[in-house]
């Protein structure tokens, strides 16, 4: 059973979020013919996981969303993206990686290696530096011409 209230609470925070910092930046990024908009989406924006639905749902969405505002955005510069990573290595994951080791009674390596790298070919967690020099990339005059994309950092995940 998935209560209604952690349903609307994913969905207004990793997408009706992301719209609005959109809506707001927008007509001043019109104005002066250029802007970069980099939503901070997942691996789950690509592909699915069991027991995610809200957040897999909110998550596509947000592709959806980048797509479309990128078409809108292109004839005044305003690039729009989204960056995809598998787990990055960050206070919140490691809380995670804990509760999945005493749900599933395993270590804490084992939940990294068997669960959450699992499906990607390079077998190593992200680090939070590594997910920073993309959107520094996609913020550059180098990437101007790149808008509309759902990037995956996910260590080969979404190859299979």
């Amino acid at each position: 059973e998935f209560p209604e209230d952690k349903w609307d609470f994913m969905i207004s925070l990793m997408l009706t979020a992301p719209f609005l910092l959109t809506r707001y930046c927008w007509p001043s990024m019109k104005e002066n013919k250029w802007g970069r908009i980099i939503n901070l989406n997942s691996i789950h924006g690509l592909v699915a996981s069991e027991f995610k639905s809200a957040y897999v749902s909110a998550k596509h969405g947000l592709t959806g969303f980048t797509k479309a505002a990128a078409l809108e955005g292109g004839p005044y510069g305003i690039t729009v993206n989204s960056i995809c990573p598998a787990y990055v290595k960050t206070p919140l994951v490691e809380g995670q990686i804990a509760d999945q080791a005493k749900l599933h009674g395993i270590t804490e390596e084992e939940v990294v290696k068997n669960i959450m790298l699992a499906k990607a070919s390079v077998k190593e967690m992200l680090q939070p530096e590594t997910v920073a020099e993309v959107v520094k990339f996609l913020c550059s005059d180098v990437a101007s011409s790149i808008t509309g994309i759902a990037l995956p950092i996910d260590g080969g995940w979404t190859a299979n």
